[in-house]
């Protein structure tokens, strides 16, 4: 999601404000061979630092879904097969609804936009958390290394709003739309509600095929490497697959595009609508080419081969906002919210965090890695960090932003963003750039946490930085 704020900083953060800046790539294959940016080669075996014994592991989701004739409303069957990598049997799993965030369980003639039914595999409970979770007993309890599948149908319609999971005009946009697993760690079933303001998702790294069938006049970008063939007449069918992504997201309507391959051999697709000037559609194209390079040289190499860059001069409402592989981007003259939305697929797409009780660890990541690469460095803060009470900071939850209202982001965003902009000052930039590298390929695949954090940060210096994370507000144990 994006911000506002000052200069060309507070430029991207005008752009991020209205949604969050997650942008997490995801495409088929990973590209082969392991770059000088230190990832993983692909293939490689990956340390999944952070979300040890966690459940459900391994999830992979096959998903089959048809249109109607304008996108608006989309029907099919989805399944999902996981693994319990715990030390304890899993007599249960939960599947989030998350479209139903705003409008929660509807009424009897407006009913929840996401809906699942026929459950196969498991017995399904009434959605709960404001019809966003749904419990679904397993017919026997999983022992630790053991994989079993749940199925169930899928009704999603679009809702009749401009939001991540809206509509305008003709184009409809489908951000966590697609039913996935909740969570089981070390604090148990992660089941947080849905926030408006900024996100409330954590997810393990997972694999998806998404088949989607329809009308061959809508252009569909989605998560992950995409083919589209013919269907039946006057329809068209997109597979997508993606594999170690955190989400599936996709959009559909009468886009212009255009695809173009970065030097570091990624491919950037770029769908804007009409009323979009044509320059500022050409000024963030050559955005995302640079700062998809850029970022892989310091963060280690974009992995899943292609981005989809999604563009409208009409999202300034809810600003810009970061899926797996595909980026939904307020254009404007500058382009700067598609470095933010770009610097997701690191922050919280490779790396994930749980952006619900650490939002900090995604959107502060991606302010601070876009202003490097944007040449910005963090002279706006002397002049824009401020907290108004001692509970307030960085590291506080969306439980506690939501309660705080319009302008949490902020403290999050802007003073996030300084935290590691003062931190690179204690341990000059070279330290700070390999640090982040390195961090990144520990967690590459993983969970990112505060207390992992400040260790890898402690780790890089001889400088005790006990009063640095005071002085910061970067705290353990963040309020709620």
């Amino acid at each position: 999601m994006e911000r506002t704020g000052r200069g060309l900083a507070g430029l991207v953060l005008a752009a991020l404000l209205g949604v969050t800046g997650l942008g997490t790539p995801a495409s088929a294959a990973p590209v082969a061979g392991a770059s000088a940016a230190g990832e993983p080669a692909a293939g490689a075996s990956v340390s999944r630092a952070g979300d040890e014994g966690a459940a459900p592991s391994r999830p992979s989701y096959g998903a089959d879904l048809r249109a109607d004739a304008t996108g608006s409303r989309w029907t099919g069957r989805e399944t999902v097969t996981f693994g319990n990598r715990s030390a304890e049997p899993l007599r249960e799993v939960y599947v989030r609804l998350w479209g139903n965030g705003t409008d929660g369980c509807g009424t009897p003639q407006a009913p929840s936009p996401v809906r699942i039914g026929r459950v196969t595999g498991g017995t399904p409970d009434a959605p709960s958390v404001g019809c966003t979770a749904v419990r679904i007993a397993l017919p026997a309890p999983l022992p630790p290394g053991g994989r079993a599948t749940v199925g169930f149908d899928v009704s999603i319609t679009v809702p009749d709003r401009l939001h991540r999971f809206g509509r305008d005009g003709d184009h409809r946009y489908l951000g966590n739309a697609l039913p996935v697993l909740a969570v089981r760690d070390a604090q148990g079933w992660h089941l947080d509600p849905d926030v408006q303001r900024g996100e409330s998702y954590y997810a393990l790294a997972s694999d998806f095929r998404v088949t989607l069938d329809h009308p061959t006049g809508l252009k569909v970008p989605a998560t992950g490497t995409t083919t589209t063939r013919p269907g039946t007449p006057g329809r068209s069918v997109t597979t997508s697959t993606a594999r170690q992504v955190r989400d599936f997201a996709w959009a559909a309507g009468p886009f212009r595009s255009g695809s173009a391959t970065s030097p570091g051999g990624v491919t950037v697709r770029a769908y804007w609508t009409d009323g979009t000037p044509d320059a500022w559609v050409e000024t963030a194209r050559v955005e995302a080419l640079r700062a998809v390079d850029d970022l892989g040289k310091r963060l280690g190499r974009y992995p899943y081969g292609e981005v989809d860059v999604v563009l409208s001069d009409r999202f300034a409402p809810i600003g810009s906002m970061e899926f797996p592989g595909l980026v939904l981007v307020w254009a404007d003259e500058q382009g700067g919210a598609v470095v933010h939305e770009l610097a997701h697929q690191w922050w919280y797409g490779i790396v994930g965090n749980d952006e619900y009780a650490s939002p900090w660890l995604d959107e502060a990541f991606a302010v601070y890695s876009a202003d490097v690469v944007t040449g910005d460095d963090g002279a706006y803060c002397a002049e824009y960090v401020s907290w108004e009470n001692d509970t307030q900071a960085v590291t506080n939850s969306m439980g506690y932003w939501a309660a705080y209202g319009p302008g949490w982001s902020r403290f999050v965003y802007t003073n996030g963003g300084c935290v590691l902009h003062d931190l690179e000052k204690v341990l000059g930039a070279p330290a700070m750039a390999a640090m982040l590298k390195e961090y990144v390929r520990d967690h590459w695949y993983g969970v990112s946490t505060t207390a992992a954090f400040r260790c890898a940060a402690q780790a890089a210096t001889t400088t005790d930085l006990t009063s640095f994370w005071r002085e910061h507000r970067v705290r353990t144990g963040a309020a709620s």
